[in-house]
């Protein structure tokens, strides 16, 4: 049975085709790919499985002419980052506006 597997960095794509038995799971295929050990940066712990843009898991059985792909944890988003950022900044002045008015209550 014939089937892909995709593996896509931001500039390049990796794609190997591979004869699998069978009964062969998405994980089976991974693993048989070669990516795993071209790309140590993926790790089936972390990394999403799909099969043409839809999330499996990596014991779904495969069909002749499913295409693998390995997803790779996005970043956050600039805006979504700022928005972290700000709010640890607000935190960290709320704490430390309560800790200034709780000394100034002890002096008194």
């Amino acid at each position: 049975m014939h089937v892909s597997v995709i593996y896509a960095l931001a500039q390049e794509q990796f794609i190997e085709e591979l004869d699998i038995a069978e009964g062969s799971t998405a994980e089976d295929a991974v693993r048989m790919s070669g990516l795993l050990e071209k790309h140590p940066d993926i790790d089936l712990t972390v990394n999403k499985l799909g099969i043409y843009a839809k999330l499996v898991k990596a014991d779904q059985v495969l069909r002749s002419g499913d295409r693998v792909e390995i997803y790779r944890p996005l970043p956050r988003k600039p805006r979504n980052a700022h928005a972290a950022d700000d709010k640890k900044a607000r935190i960290r002045a709320k704490k430390e506006r309560v800790a200034e008015e709780g000394s100034s209550t002890k002096s008194e």
